[in-house]
């Protein structure tokens, strides 16, 4: 994963988005991602929609609960660009330049590594097999 160097964002696919605080005593991270996980889970499949709702809330409290949402952790009164500025338009371009080429790509001889052209393969494969009965 690659966060920015102050710690305070992770990047995904060029946005920003705010790291949990480093600051929270294990403790309460942990409990905190437990509770992220559960209201996560209870997002999946056919929840009614009250309960979807709740989870929702559930998803919202953890993340503002470990500093991903809500008033910034940090103190130096820097603004916050979660999730609305991708890294290149932001004071972290010229680091984020610099590293998007640095990061490792995988290896696709590999060992475990599929090709797409072998998993396009297995695909058209698995069509024209006959069915199992």
């Amino acid at each position: 994963m690659l966060h920015t160097p102050d710690g305070r964002y992770i990047v995904v696919r060029g946005r920003l988005w705010r790291a949990t605080n480093p600051h929270l005593p294990e403790p309460q991270r942990v409990a905190l991602v437990a509770a992220l996980s559960d209201a996560r889970r209870r997002l999946r499949g056919s929840a009614p929609r009250e309960g979807r709702a709740q989870a929702r809330r559930d998803v919202d409290a953890a993340k503002i609960g470990l500093g991903e949402r809500g008033p910034v952790w940090w103190t130096d009164g820097a603004p916050d660009y979660n999730r609305k500025k991708m890294a290149r338009n932001t004071p972290y371009a010229e680091w984020y330049a610099r590293v998007a080429t640095e990061v490792v790509r995988p290896d696709p001889e590999a060992p475990g590594m599929v090709s797409p052209t072998d998993r396009q393969q297995r695909v058209d494969h698995e069509r024209s097999a006959p069915p199992i009965p």
